[in-house]
């Protein structure tokens, strides 16, 4: 029997206002199989960390990006095997809209392949877990409420 283990990420979908338009930023990432994938950025929660400064966290390793957390967006559930640990993982990936401060997207670490600002239609249409681009909506209807 495969025994099941628990985890906690944090991660955010981070926006910023350029020429009348919203952009947000996604990360490119290979799957295991070494497939390509646009998703947003996320990472483990370490022990010493809130929610909100582990997205922080996570947002500036993968992007480049600086952040100021504006609202929670919500939560995302998933189960996936881990060859590593021998073990089922029941991932909980908690989501955070953040405003961009500063930072470039040439910036982000060596996991990360890819770095880029998109339109937010694009974006949803760029997102490969179908979980992310629901989030991608929810950060749509937050960020339309936060501009008006």
């Amino acid at each position: 029997m495969v025994s099941m283990k628990q985890q906690v990420s944090c991660g955010g979908v981070i926006y910023r206002h350029r020429e009348s338009q919203c952009e947000v930023a996604l990360i490119l990432r290979l799957t295991r199989k070494g497939k390509k994938v646009w998703c947003l950025p996320k990472g483990l929660m370490q022990a010493n960390e809130s929610p909100e400064q582990t997205a922080k966290r996570e947002v500036r390793e993968e992007t480049g990006l600086e952040g100021r957390v504006t609202d929670k967006l919500g939560e995302i559930q998933y189960i996936f095997y881990s060859p590593e640990e021998r073990s089922k993982i029941q991932k909980t990936v908690h989501f955070f809209l953040m405003e961009y401060l500063q930072g470039s997207v040439e910036d982000h670490d060596a996991e990360v392949k890819e770095a880029r600002w998109f339109p937010v239609k694009a974006a949803v249409e760029h997102l490969v877990y179908e979980n992310e681009r629901n989030m991608m909506k929810k950060a749509e209807q937050a960020m339309t409420r936060l501009t008006r």
